[in-house]
């Protein structure tokens, strides 16, 4: 169904005033083209009969299926307001009407000029296809993230002999490994000077290391690069240095010292002794990081724990990726909630639009208690990931602290950022006062 959902849609829209629910099923199978979405035709009988707006509306909300799938508003100019999904399609829209519980939900109806709606065989699948239609519309009234630039990854060019570890915030070039989505620039540089300072690796331009005049560079000389320009290492000595790169991103910490402990024994069994002692050093270094970083039991095992805090028309969402019991990375989302939606509304729209671009999926998301549609989503999910995943609540222990202690860094950064917004607000008017003053006007510009 994922896949079905994916760029084309075919809308073949007839506009008229009056004009009542557009209806799609999805087709069973790809077409020569793409899988697509097609519209279910009218009968005599669904042709428009009011030119009113509110009994437009109203005609096309008894037309509305009671099946899962996902709906559409529309405004005057056909604009997508929002996007939304649910077991019983026309039971959810009528909710939004009957009791508006939002001073954003109640702005919203006031310009919605005509609904649509594509029906799915389960709830998974309408999460999916809600994502899809997020995604490429980008509606005022669901959640987003604040930020409308792309968010930044680590990406590995394994299509190289001697791979390079930078920067990107693309994502689809063939045979390249992508880490992420980073929430910022400054975190992603941040694990890059991790990375180099524990394994080393080459941060050299193009396809082949080194530079013109034949001598390494000071990255070298630090002790950040194992300079497979000059042939200090081989390809397949450096390759396996990318593979640990690759554990260490992937959370297999765990995996790591494993390997790392069986590599420095071979080395000193085979009187590569100062091998052994570069082994014993990053060994060292990475149990290190890993013991400052730990926060739970190893038994906690791999899983990521997500909080949302919502106010007004702002939102933040904390994400604490938790790889072996160790807090791998905490990332924090500011998101626009224009539609004033309530946190858990918030959250899972969050949750499907993250993994959505994320490029890998845990098998274990933990959330707040009394966090609804879970078997749904964790279906959605499971079909991303290709294997199951549990959405669940945490109780008691670890799993609880973690998800606590995200839940208060989500609340903190929330009203940080409220308080950095008034902030602004206060410089710009305490300019603009001044202006008027220096200029003599009746009142400020």
């Amino acid at each position: 169904m994922h896949e079905c959902l994916q760029e084309n849609v075919r809308r073949r829209r007839t506009r008229a005033p009056a004009a009542p629910a557009a209806g799609f099923r999805v087709p069973c199978g790809p077409t020569p083209r793409g899988p697509i979405l097609e519209r279910v035709p009218r009968t005599a009988e669904e042709q428009p009969t009011s030119t009113n707006r509110g009994e437009r509306v109203a005609e096309q909300r008894r037309s509305l299926p009671d099946s899962a799938g996902v709906y559409l508003f529309r405004d005057a100019k056909a604009k997508v307001l929002y996007v939304g999904k649910a077991k019983s399609i026309r039971k959810r829209v009528a909710s939004h009407f009957n009791n508006p519980s939002t001073r954003g939900t109640a702005d919203m109806l006031g310009q919605i000029e005509s609904i649509e709606f594509v029906a799915t065989e389960t709830e998974s699948e309408a999460l999916l296809a809600e994502q899809e239609f997020i995604k490429r519309h980008r509606p005022r009234y669901n959640v987003r993230l604040r930020d409308d630039k792309s968010y930044p990854y680590i990406a590995i060019s394994l299509d190289e002999a001697y791979p390079r570890v930078y920067f990107t915030r693309e994502k689809h070039r063939r045979n390249r490994a992508y880490f992420g989505p980073f929430s910022s620039a400054k975190r992603v540089r941040e694990t890059l000077d991790l990375l180099g300072k524990v394994f080393q690796y080459r941060t050299c331009e193009g396809s082949e290391p080194g530079r013109l005049s034949g001598s390494p560079c000071l990255e070298y000389y630090i002790k950040r690069c194992q300079a497979p320009c000059i042939d200090v290492v081989t390809a397949g000595e450096y390759r396996e240095n990318i593979d640990t790169i690759i554990a260490f991103l992937s959370g297999r910490y765990r995996q790591i010292e494993r390997e790392l402990e069986e590599q420095m024994r071979e080395a000193a069994a085979e009187q590569e002794f100062e091998r052994a002692a570069q082994l014993r050093n990053r060994l060292r270094a990475v149990r290190s990081l890993l013991e400052r970083q730990r926060i739970a039991n190893e038994a906690v095992g791999t899983l990521d724990a997500i909080a949302v805090a919502a106010e007004g028309t702002d939102a933040n969402a904390q994400v604490f990726q938790v790889r072996d019991g160790v807090l791998a990375d905490r990332q924090s989302f500011y998101l626009e909630n224009a539609g004033r939606r309530e946190e858990s509304e918030v959250l899972e729209e969050f949750i499907l639009q993250y993994y959505g671009s994320a490029m890998a999926i845990p098998p274990q998301v933990v959330v707040a208690q009394g966090f609804v549609s879970t078997n749904g989503l964790a279906e959605a999910l499971a079909q991303r990931r290709g294997g199951a995943v549990e959405v669940r609540s945490a109780e008691r222990g670890d799993k609880r602290k973690i998800l606590e202690l995200a839940q208060r860094n989500a609340r903190l950064a929330l009203d940080q950022d409220r308080l950095r917004s008034e902030h602004r607000r206060s410089r710009r008017i305490e300019a603009l006062d001044g202006l008027q003053r220096a200029l003599g006007m009746a009142q400020i510009p």
